[in-house]
């Protein structure tokens, strides 16, 4: 087995599955948008997709669509520095797609620690199921609602 420097994913990717390749790009501005272009016109701006060198970026106000058409050539060059894939850019007015909650804030709500009398109650529940597959399925399935529940009442 030849050992060698280590490779980047995205080009393993490319490699092995050829269509992939056209979508990478698209990834990578998705990805660090808000990096390419500042904070400010990432708050009011999506990229939407990348379709033979020009970037569609959605933008959420008459205002902002007029200020980055107005600036489309530096945003051009700014982006095509760091992905040769961009020649132009085309802004659209839209509503912005709600960004996904970011994964360190999912994982934080689900580790939420019960307390004692809440782990009694799961186990007393569970107990009474004598088939131990399905006591421990019970015990995670009443964990996520005793999870959930907390969670709801916390939000309120």
């Amino acid at each position: 087995m030849r050992r060698g420097t280590p490779r980047n994913i995205a080009d393993v990717l490319a490699s092995a599955v050829p269509q992939i390749a056209d979508r990478l790009p698209e990834y990578r501005i998705r990805k660090a948008w808000s990096v390419f272009v500042g904070p400010d016109v990432a708050r009011r701006t999506r990229p939407q997709s990348l379709a033979n060198g020009c970037l569609h970026v959605v933008v959420d106000n008459s205002p902002w669509l007029h200020e980055l058409t107005l600036r489309a050539a530096e945003l051009t060059a700014r982006l095509h520095a760091r992905v040769d894939a961009v020649r132009s850019l085309r802004f659209t007015l839209g509503t912005l797609e709600a960004e996904p909650s970011p994964p360190a804030e999912r994982r934080e709500r689900r580790t939420k620690a019960l307390d004692d009398d809440d782990r009694r109650d799961i186990e007393a529940a569970a107990s009474a199921i004598s088939d131990p597959a399905l006591a421990d399925a019970a015990r995670r399935l009443l964990t996520k609602a005793r999870r959930s529940d907390h969670a709801r009442e916390a939000s309120r």
